[in-house]
């Protein structure tokens, strides 16, 4: 698949020719777009899925747990307990930026059941709030080495549209940055509110690995085909 490239201050996106799919995907803290580019070819999709990545910049802000160190984050983070990591402030103003995000692609005309959300670690906690609270239905959302900050309000916030949409999440067993418990925990928590979780483990640790982008490949094929 050839795609031409454009890049700008809020995100780098890759867009074949005529697209009739796309994915969000959103990077970890500290990152940039830039950073899950290179996975694009590595996922060898159908050329006939035609999908477009769209991969936002999160803005710079001061990031308190790294001594307030200005870096790309989508929402503070206090301490790596469960508290320190809900900045509900922070999250719902990504939450707004990818609810944008899918307007923008809808408008250059792709329908939303034809978009999938995706973020790894930080960016998949977003993609999992933003994903289940989007109006109108998805193809799915995809959550790579995440958690869930503020699950409590995350039912309130689901969408009836999305109730039901198929989410991957895959995980690290041996992930020290985001515990393999928070990221079951994050999947109990949405089976418990009804939603459809297919669940991977990898022995890795914060990373992304050729077998989980291999199960990444078949599932966004699924979904976008």
């Amino acid at each position: 698949m050839t795609y031409t490239t454009e890049e700008s201050a809020e995100a780098v996106t890759l867009t074949p020719q005529q697209p009739t799919a796309s994915v969000i995907w959103l990077h970890g803290l500290g990152a940039d777009g830039y950073d899950f580019v290179p996975i694009v070819p590595q996922l060898r999709l159908p050329d006939a899925a035609a999908v477009r990545f769209v991969f936002p910049h999160a803005p710079r802000r001061a990031v308190t747990l790294n001594n307030g160190y200005e870096m790309r984050a989508w929402y503070d983070i206090t301490s790596l307990d469960a508290a320190g990591r809900d900045d509900a402030p922070g999250l719902a103003a990504s939450v707004a930026r990818i609810a944008a995000c899918l307007q923008a692609e809808q408008s250059r005309g792709v329908a939303a059941r034809r978009i999938v959300v995706a973020g790894f670690s930080q960016g998949g906690a977003v993609a999992l709030h933003a994903g289940l609270a989007a109006p109108e239905r998805l193809a799915g959302v995809l959550g790579l080495s995440t958690y869930l900050p503020l699950a409590a309000s995350l039912g309130s916030a689901a969408s009836a549209a999305n109730r039901d949409v198929p989410i991957l999440m895959c995980h690290g067993t041996a992930d020290p940055v985001v515990p393999l418990e928070l990221g079951r925990a994050a999947r109990h928590t949405l089976v418990r509110l009804g939603h459809a979780v297919e669940w991977r483990e990898y022995r890795m640790q914060h990373e992304v690995c050729a077998a989980e982008i291999a199960d990444v490949s078949r599932w966004l094929s699924s979904r976008l085909a």
